[in-house]
């Protein structure tokens, strides 16, 4: 029996893995192959697994959900975040409000629900997926202009817990109507003030921890990291906070500091996110019955194409008013709203909470995530062409050496390109009158890598790979003030 287990289990994992490279090749969201991939493997595919458990696809969705927004923390740099925090703040609270509202509200009028069942229907649909929208991107070798990819990373990390507020607490008014307003407000409010307040904390925490622990071996630091999250969570959700909030704030806090292992711990996140989205996507699509999505075709289509059309562009360009974004960028925003894995996790509250139309909010629900994946996620490449918002890609040279930031040193690894019109054409090393601050690790030649010595002549389109403080480096710069054009990249991150 266990060997049967672990030989499907592992059979739908390589097929997961294998079927990422069409996403990669033909730009359609991974999530979406993942959900087909799912329930093909479901009772009513060839697979033929039965599963019917809301309760435990909750569970599986919540901790890959937390997981994953933790690593999207760690990679999150604060530095181009901060530019965008108004307008990223606005999208996930005001923006989903918004959103909530158009559906709802429409969902009622035209499909004869009560309004606090539309308003659930548009809640639960409110939030959006970045994770899909980056992995499109990814894969056509498409970058976006100025302000957006930040933006799309802030609304889409800080969005669920909006989303997840609101869905809870229509739920209580469906199941409890004489509940009090005031307290849903009161329940807002201390989500989002004990999530930033318990997100930061433990963010700091945990960089405490990594730092001045000393462990004995590499391997246990991914497992002190992994503990901390779920820490995090936990204790957040238990004293009333928003779980998902502090994860993504403590991974944005972690990420933007130096601490022992960075590069390897980023990693092992990145692996375990992918993991996480894998295991959850497939949870979800064995929760699926296919046939039960014909009769809700009709209505699924229409809730899809106004949440596309309508509500979300008017979510985005209300929210934005004060932004000095660019009609051709709030359109692209708006168009890029992907539907993903919250929605799905969020459906699975009204059946367990038993609510007379759980079924059909969650058939609804998945329809709207899988056409969002398809439609929007296919034509982003387009979207992004044709509203002018993309930029050329810039390739990252990988090197073959890291360097761990220890306590007391200051020094980066950098990068400093040598332009073929630069004075230091044709000079040694040792002629340039480097600072004593400032060592020069390697130099990466066309397609090679040159070991440098003090004697090694430059040449037009070299990169040197330095070890360097901030003055150092800065002062090297003033130095070759005729570089036409170069590229500093902090290689800690």
């Amino acid at each position: 029996m266990i060997e049967t287990i672990l030989i499907g289990a592992a059979f739908l994992l390589l097929m997961s893995v294998l079927v990422s490279k069409f996403s990669d090749r033909f730009g359609v969201p991974a999530l979406l192959l993942f959900l087909i991939l799912g329930m093909l493997a479901g009772s009513e595919g060839p697979g033929g697994i039965y599963f019917d458990d809301p309760a435990v696809a909750q569970f599986v969705g919540v901790i890959a959900l937390a997981l994953i927004l933790f690593s999207g923390g760690l990679s999150t740099e604060w530095k181009s975040v901060r530019a965008v925090v108004k307008e990223g703040l606005l999208l996930s609270t005001f923006g989903v409000f918004i959103t909530a509202l158009i559906v709802g509200f429409s969902v009622s009028a035209l499909l004869g629900f009560s309004l606090i069942e539309g308003l659930l229907l548009g809640s639960i649909v409110s939030s959006t997926d970045a994770a899909a929208v980056f992995s499109v991107l990814r894969s056509k070798g498409i970058h976006l202009k100025g302000k957006l990819k930040p933006l799309l990373e802030l609304e889409s990390g800080s969005n669920d817990p909006m989303a997840v507020f609101l869905t809870i607490g229509l739920i209580q008014l469906l199941s409890q109507p004489a509940a009090p307003l005031a307290g849903l407000i009161s329940l807002f409010f201390r989500q989002v003030l004990i999530g930033t307040a318990l997100g930061y904390g433990m963010g700091r925490a945990t960089l405490l921890l990594i730092n001045r622990l000393k462990l004995g071996y590499e391997g246990l630091y991914p497992a002190l990291t992994l503990s901390m999250v779920f820490l995090t969570y936990g204790f957040t959700n238990l004293l009333g906070g928003s779980g998902f909030l502090a994860v993504y704030l403590a991974g944005i806090v972690l990420g933007n500091h130096d601490f022992i292992h960075k590069r390897s711990l980023l990693r092992f996140h990145d692996g375990l996110a992918w993991l996480m989205q894998i295991a959850m996507f497939l949870t979800l699509g064995l929760l699926v019955f296919p046939s039960r999505l014909k009769p809700i075709l009709g209505a699924g289509l229409l809730i899809a194409g106004w949440l596309m059309i309508v509500a979300r562009p008017m979510s985005v360009f209300i929210s934005l008013l004060p932004s000095s974004l660019t009609w051709r960028e709030k359109i692209f925003v708006s168009w890029v709203g992907l539907r993903g894995a919250v929605p799905i996790i969020l459906a699975t509250f009204p059946l367990l909470a038993e609510l007379p139309q759980a079924d059909w909010i969650f058939n609804v629900v998945f329809f709207i995530v899988l056409t969002s994946a398809l439609l929007q996620g296919a034509s982003i490449p387009i979207a992004a062409r044709w509203l002018r918002v993309d930029a050329p890609a810039v390739q990252q040279r990988v090197y073959p050496i890291e360097y761990t930031p220890m306590g007391g040193l200051k020094s980066e690894l950098k990068e400093l390109y040598i332009s073929p019109s630069s004075s230091a054409v044709g000079k040694a090393i040792y002629e340039l009158g480097l600072p004593a601050e400032l060592l020069v690790i390697l130099i990466a030649r066309e397609d090679d890598f040159v070991l440098p010595s003090g004697g090694t002549v430059l040449q037009g389109g070299d990169t040197l790979l330095v070890l360097a403080d901030e003055k150092s480096y800065n002062d090297v710069l003033a130095k070759l003030a005729k570089v036409k054009d170069h590229r500093p990249i902090n290689l800690t991150q």
